[in-house]
């Protein structure tokens, strides 16, 4: 197939742009490096069936018409702005790029019939009320302008099924982590952490660390993205994708770092839009896509730690 990964040059979306090409397909990457980084590409774009990367926003209409006039089956949309605390500072930003950036992707699917598979978050539901985890049913609770465009742009994508039968998939990964993920302040918990303990630099967790998180490893991540747009059944879906299991910000700290000495408590920055408790059902992922996770938390780890090791620190 014809396939174009916005976003393709971040974390999640070179692990993705990788998988389809290994799977034969002819890809084409779109992303503004706000975010992603050129670099994430490097072993990839030499590959006969990566047809291009270009540089440009998805707020940029002339871009990305002439992108497609490639005549993509289908559209993995991972552009975005990401960073909660940024959506916070400046809401604005957030929305255009969330919102506004994919009206103007669904705007040209519906054009040229492309499917569209939706990048959301698990960050638009409210916590996990019991030990059962959370389904594509639980309530959603858009706690920061990044929830809150996630969803809006969810709604967008599904009025677009509905309103002119697009196919379209919506999915909400749960908190993905491995190779390639920033280790600044825009990156994963895990990424910070080992980047922290490499280091020798102590582990700062943000309040009192009860808040748990479902830690999905990325080339799982990956592979439920990919498969989300081979599938026609998951069409008008929203789809979950998790570990099944949470652990606690200080449990992870522990298994992480043996000596606890090198933890550390510190100031909530956005207390506001945490969620005290995330834990993933992706019961509709296996029933649908018959995909579940291979990965444990602890393999996930050791093969990212083993990658910061070899690799320049982000």
């Amino acid at each position: 197939m014809n396939i174009l990964v916005t976003g393709g040059a971040g974390f999640i979306g070179r692990w993705v742009v990788d998988r389809l090409l290994r799977d034969g397909h002819q890809v084409w990457v779109l992303d503004d490096l706000s975010n992603g980084r050129i670099e994430n590409l490097e072993g990839l774009g030499h590959k006969e069936n990566f047809k291009g990367f270009v540089k440009g926003d998805i707020k940029d209409r002339h871009v990305l018409g002439h992108l497609f006039i490639h005549q993509f089956d289908v559209c993995y949309h991972l552009a975005a702005s990401i960073n909660v605390q940024d959506s916070i500072d400046h809401p604005k930003n957030t929305f255009n790029n969330d919102v506004i950036g994919t009206f103007n992707i669904l705007e040209l699917c519906r054009r040229y019939n492309v499917k569209i598979v939706f990048m959301s978050t698990c960050m638009v539901y409210e916590q996990a009320w019991s030990d059962k985890g959370i389904k594509e049913t639980n309530a959603v609770k858009p706690a920061s302008p990044y929830a809150g465009s996630k969803l809006a742009a969810e709604n967008m994508v599904l009025s677009y099924y509905y309103a002119y039968e697009l196919p379209a998939t919506v999915i909400r990964p749960f908190n993905t982590y491995g190779p390639y993920q920033k280790t600044g302040g825009e990156g994963g918990v895990v990424a910070i952490f080992l980047k922290n303990k490499l280091a020798g630099k102590p582990l700062q967790i943000y309040g009192d660390g009860t808040q748990t998180r479902d830690l999905l490893y990325v080339e799982d991540c990956a592979r439920f993205v990919v498969e989300s747009g081979y599938s026609n059944k998951v069409n008008g879906e929203v789809i979950n994708a998790g570990l099944g299991e949470d652990v606690s910000i200080n449990e992870l700290a522990k298994l992480i770092v043996k000596d606890h000495k090198h933890i550390q408590h510190i100031e909530h920055i956005h207390p506001q839009s945490e969620i005290p408790k995330l834990l993933c059902d992706y019961g509709k992922a296996k029933a649908l896509l018959n995909w579940e996770p291979k990965f444990s938390l602890e393999e996930g780890i050791e093969k990212t730690e083993k990658w910061l090791k070899t690799t320049k620190i982000l």
